[in-house]
């Protein structure tokens, strides 16, 4: 499997099936701190991140936006003092993608620069 850092999100229409159980369990150990969550029968990728303050919360959202907005796909991002959380799915499919695990996977690498 090739490491998802390495991949970039590729355009993604409605149409498409949802990944399945088994491309989740195959792609979830990539991004193991993150939680699989169903929200009104979405699934969904979660993961809150702890920061020392708000500036840095802060610094870490732009930074995820910066990466959102050039893959052309973006999460929830909900910040608070000390804390960030992220949630990712494509909202074309109702479900997850590929995409959204390349997403998550950046998204540990800029809260990593962080740390």
């Amino acid at each position: 499997m090739t490491d998802l850092l390495a991949q970039k999100c590729v355009p993604c229409r409605g149409g498409l099936p949802p990944a399945t159980d088994a491309e989740i369990a195959a792609l979830r150990p990539q991004v193991p701190d993150w939680l699989l969550v169903d929200v009104d029968g979405i699934k969904r990728l979660r993961r809150a991140y702890p920061f020392k303050d708000f500036q840095t919360s802060m610094a870490f959202a732009q930074a995820v936006g910066d990466e959102a907005e050039a893959a052309g796909h973006h999460p929830i991002l909900t910040i608070e003092w000390g804390k960030v959380a992220v949630e990712w799915w494509t909202h074309e499919i109702g479900g997850l993608h590929q995409n959204d695990f390349i997403m998550a996977a950046k998204t540990d690498a800029v809260a990593k620069q962080l740390a």
